[in-house]
Formats: C-alpha cells, structure tokens, sequence
C-alpha cells in the first residue's frame, strides 16, 4: 500500500517553479509508504510515490515506466503512480503475455501499468481489488485517474488555474501552493454529516473521486469524469441453499486470493461473525496450501471484560469470543490491550485527527483503532478485516427496527435522531442555536437523501419490503461504507498498514444486493445467510452472537479527563470552537447535572467532537467560513 500524489500544468496557465514541491508532497505521505519516495517528471505531469511494499519488495519501485506496445525503447513511456492491491493480477499478467507484453517483474504494478497500455481507459474494467492510480499517457497528452468500485483506496484531486493536483489524502493536496485550505458552509455540512455524497469533500477546492469512477485531464484544461461501475438490480433465482453455497464460494474466494502478499500478514480479529469469518477462512486456506498458521489480533481495554457493562448495541466484551475463534481455527493469537492512558494521550489524539484531515466524533474509537492498527503493524504489514459484511448482508439494528427502516430518510441517521444523546446530529448536540440553523442538516440530508434514491437501481415491480430492503442496501454502501472505509485507511496507514477487506468483493456485493431480503434474514435474525455459510468453521457462542460494534471504554477515568479536557476549553475565552457552541449547554455537559449522562458513550461524543473542532480550528481556523 502506497500513497500516490502529483499535478500536471496546464498549458498557457501560470507555473509554479519549486523544486522541493515534491518532496514537500511526498513528506505528508511519508506513513503512506515507508519502504521508499519516488518522483518522475513526464513532460507536463509530476508523478509521485511513496511505498509501502508488500508484493514484489525489490522489483515495485514507483513511478513505474513502460513505452507503449510496439514503440522503441527511447519513445517516451506512460508513467504510473499507483496504490493497492489487484487481486486478479496473476491472471491478467498471463492474458497481457499473451497479447504479447514482456514484464520486467512481478508485482501488480506492472500488471496495471500494461493493462492501460493494452486497453486504455477500459483498463479498470478489467481489474478486481481495491486500487487508485494516476497515469501520464505520453501518446493522448492525458493523465488518468482512478479508483476502486467501493473507494478502499482513496483519491482526491483538485483544478486550479495552473492545471490538475492530485494525491492520496486532502493534507498532499494542501501541499500545493495552488490549492488553499478554504472551508465553506457547504463544507461544514459534509464535516458533520455522516450520510456524505460521493465526491463531497470538507474543503472547498477538493473533490473526491468518487468510487467506481475515472477522471482525464488534459494540459488544455479538458476534463472528465466517468463512471465505469455500478451495482445493477437482477431478479435473484437460486434457492436457499444454493444461496448459502454460492456467498461461501465467493467468500472464500476473496479471502484466499487476499492472502498473497510477500510480507507477514494478520487478521484483524473482533469476535464478531464478520471478521471470525475472514479469520476461518483465512486459516483453512493456509491449511490446504500448507502455510503457517494465520495469525489474528484482538483490541481489548485493560479490564474491559472484568468490569462490563451492557449498553444499547454491545451485549458482552470482544476478547473471550476472539479467544475462542483463535482456539478453534488453530490461530497465532495476540491481544493488544489498551489503557485509558493509551486513549486520553493527547499526542495520540492529535494523530488521529491529523490522519483523517479533519475533526469526527467518534472519540477513543477512532484513537484505540489507530492504537490497535499500531500494535498490529509491529509484527505485520497486511491485515484483513471483516469490514462491510453488515453493509451486504443487513447487520445493523437499524435495518431491523421498522420505524426506523421505513422513515423517508437515511435510517442510521433516523436512528441517530431516535437515541437523546444523538438527537441534534452525531456530535452535533452541543452546537448553538444559531450555528445549527446556519447549518440546517435537516435540508441537507433531504437534499442528499433524494439524490440517493434517484441512483438506486431496482427491479420492477418488487414488493415493498423486498425493494426497501434493496434501497437500504444500496444507501449503506454508498453514503455509509466510504466513512467507514476511508477511517480504516486513514488510521492504519499513519502506522504503515495495510488493510484489506475481503467482504468488498464486487462480485460478492452484486450477489448479495440481489438476495431478496426474506433470503437474508430466513430465520429471522440479522445476516442470517452469512452464518449459515460459515456454520461449519466457527463455534457455536460466535455463530449465535448478535452484532456488536467496536468497542468504547466504560472506564470513568476516561469520561472524566475528557471533561476535564473541555473544561478547560470553556474556561478559555479564545478558544475558537466556542462561537459554536451553546455555551450554557456545554457547561452544564461538564457540571454535576451532566453526570446522569457521562458515561454514555452517543452522549460523549458531543464532547468529542467538540474538542477535534477547536484542535482544527487552532490550526486551520483562518480558512473557515464560520
């Protein structure tokens, strides 16, 4: 895994002459890619690259160069800066040394690079993984741009006066003189929102290319964006068990052919059925190819599972069900145990917020998956997750309360609005008055919410909960997954991890959207289909599990530094979050009539964000439109 970055100058426009530019780029990418930096100049275009080698460790060095098919050695090359992994490379080096392509070595780099050379921009359509890439064609005077079918890998541009800038991350763009760190209103609708648009960008001279799209620029100032992928709507005919076969096989499928990797890798393991799942699946595979055990990980918190407390969505602590999967599938097993030191530290805060560009609400998640990805990273450079599985198969409790799924609006928001500690907005219940009206996320989700449902493909004449099930589906992979996506890459790469997620198969996902909804819930309990398709490799206390997501600390130590922390910034008349805020309500957060609610972990989060808010706003404050 890689980061990517780079601009082209646009003819006739102005220029800017620096020669340290990019390295300056390639410097806020050093996480990205610690194994190297590489810079190649191609006539107008800068491609840069900083890698973190996992396939082919000595012959992937970026950006990678070839001539077109037929042309002299000396004719000038298309030169590619790519990051992820194609997983079907294998088969595509095989079809291209057919065509008659020669490689030089055997990493997926070469494999994207010559596929362009072989199909051009139809090259994406050909390949399978999680990849975003940006290549100088010498022979049309364009660069290329593209991203994966989900947006695993990320990719940001930005068109400025003097041509096109383009990197892995908002923070390499920012590098660039021509693009400034101008915040809007409209950006701070996407900065609180948890329902973004694809494309939408917190600043105001970014965009993000959306999933499954393209873009070419040309020196002349053309550009375009197209997209080459969609989840279409198909009458699914197979039968229950046919069903159950087939997501096995798909399944299984995605996760042995994630496993190739030429470094160490893990299994990000929770004890949930997602991620027990890919760790089973992927122990079997390294059975019958004869490799060494596979090796998986688990977060917990010092005392996490002595002091437990149930809350709305967590039954029980994630260790003793991690425990048992590793003991079943024969996994090297490692626990990585954080203290609330670990979450409170205020340089490990101020990481998360720098990885991810710009403030979100979900507090010590966000810092103990940074903490976790770290730990993770000292003995691997690959691991797997179980990530989107309740996306495709109807894992959140939202889908299975009506109320919520039948509400004309995006239903994990309408189940934000349904619980007091969420009812203004996830991290929104301490914002003013004034600024929340400024704001008005109500018209902003309508807005959004509707464009949503104009792009969701749908079978005709599909029973109301069948083709609400499939509307949901869709809303969840496109305005919730990427959020979730886009957290996993951010918070892994700051340590130099990769992150895969074998459950973002396109192939499986097309299946899945297909399921009629009474299929996937035929016992009536959520991701019914996935359970019954790993049935036989987990124990039966995991298979019975009901959902749980990541775990929050319920130590009060934690509640009661982050209140002090706030304090703090209440007290502090030059605080820049505070023409947010109602102040009244935020001083009573911190009061004594505040500790009714102290330790509920949607009413902490308030606090959360409001303490990333004023942390971006100190360092970024004068390029935000308030």
């Amino acid at each position: 895994m890689c980061g990517i970055a780079g601009w082209v100058r646009r003819e006739g426009g102005p220029v800017t002459e620096d020669p340290g530019l990019a390295k300056r780029m390639a410097h806020t990418m050093a996480c990205r890619g610690p194994d190297g930096q590489g810079v190649r100049v191609a006539g107008p275009a800068t491609l840069i690259q900083t890698r973190l080698a996992v396939i082919d460790v000595p012959g992937g060095i970026q950006p990678m160069a070839a001539p077109p098919p037929g042309a002299s050695e000396d004719a000038d090359p298309a030169v590619l800066t790519y990051n992820g992994e194609v997983y079907n490379f294998p088969q595509l080096r095989s079809e291209l040394t057919g065509r008659g392509h020669r490689f030089r070595t055997r990493c997926d780099t070469e494999v994207v690079l010559r596929a362009y050379l072989e199909w051009g921009e139809a090259c994406v359509e050909h390949l399978e993984g999680m990849f975003a890439f940006a290549l100088w064609d010498p022979r049309r005077r364009t660069l290329f741009l593209a991203r994966d079918r989900f947006g695993i890998k990320p990719l940001y541009y930005a068109a400025t006066a003097e041509g096109l800038v383009f990197g892995s991350e908002p923070k390499t763009l920012l590098a660039h003189p021509a693009v400034r760190p101008a915040v809007d209103l409209d950006g701070l609708r996407v900065l609180f929102s948890m329902a973004r648009a694809p494309g939408e960008s917190v600043y105001r001279d970014i965009r993000d290319l959306p999933p499954g799209h393209t873009l070419t620029y040309r020196p002349d100032g053309g550009l375009s964006v197209r997209r080459y992928w969609r989840l279409e709507a198909h009458p699914h005919e197979d039968d229950l068990d046919t069903t159950v076969r087939t997501v096995r096989e798909l399944l299984e499928s995605s996760v042995t052919r994630e496993l190739v990797a030429d470094v160490p890798l893990s299994v990000l393991l929770s004890g949930g059925l997602d991620s027990s799942a890919v760790a089973a699946l992927a122990a079997r595979a390294r059975r019958l190819s004869g490799g060494e055990p596979i090796r998986t990980t688990t977060v917990t918190y010092s005392g996490y599972s002595d002091d437990f407390r149930p809350d709305l969505v967590r039954s029980a602590p994630d260790a003793p069900y991690a425990r048992a999967v590793a003991e079943h599938i024969g996994a090297d097993h490692l626990e990585v145990e954080l203290t609330t030191a670990d979450l409170i530290d205020p340089a490990a805060r101020r990481s998360v917020l720098r990885a991810q560009d710009v403030p979100a609400p979900f507090g010590d998640m966000d810092t103990s998956t940074y903490r976790a990805f770290a730990g993770v990273s000292r003995h691997s450079k690959v691991a797997l997750t179980g990530e989107s599985a309740d996306e495709i198969f109807g894992g959140y409790s939202w889908v299975h309360i009506p109320d919520l799924a039948e509400e004309n609006h995006f239903p994990w928001v309408a189940f934000e609005q349904w619980h007091p500690g969420t009812r203004d907005g996830l991290g929104q219940g301490l914002l003013s008055p004034a600024f929340a009206a400024r704001l008005d996320m109500p018209a902003y989700y309508a807005e959004r919410y509707s464009q949503a449902m104009a792009d969701i493909p749908r079978l005709p004449g599909e029973p109301p909960e069948a083709r609400r099930a499939r509307e949901i589906c869709h809303l969840h992979l496109t305005h919730w997954l990427p959020r979730l996506l886009e957290r996993n890459d951010r918070l892994s790469m700051i340590s130099g991890l990769e992150v895969r997620v074998p459950f973002c198969d396109h192939r499986l996902v097309q299946y899945a959207y297909d399921i009629p909804w009474k299929l996937k819930t035929f016992d009536g309990r959520e991701k019914s289909l996935l359970r019954a398709a790993v049935a036989d490799l987990l124990p039966e206390q995991v298979l019975e599990r009901p959902k749980a997501p990541f775990p929050v600390s319920q130590d009060a130590t934690y509640t009661k530094a982050l209140h002090a922390e706030f304090a703090e910034v209440l007290a502090d008349p030059s605080s820049p979050v505070l023409p947010l805020l109602d102040l009244g309500k935020a001083r009573a957060v911190v009061g004594p009539e505040g500790q009714a609610t102290a330790q509920d972990w949607l009413h902490r989060m308030n606090i959360e964000m409001a303490l990333q808010v004023n942390t971006w706003l100190t360092e970024h404050g004068e390029n935000v439109d308030l």
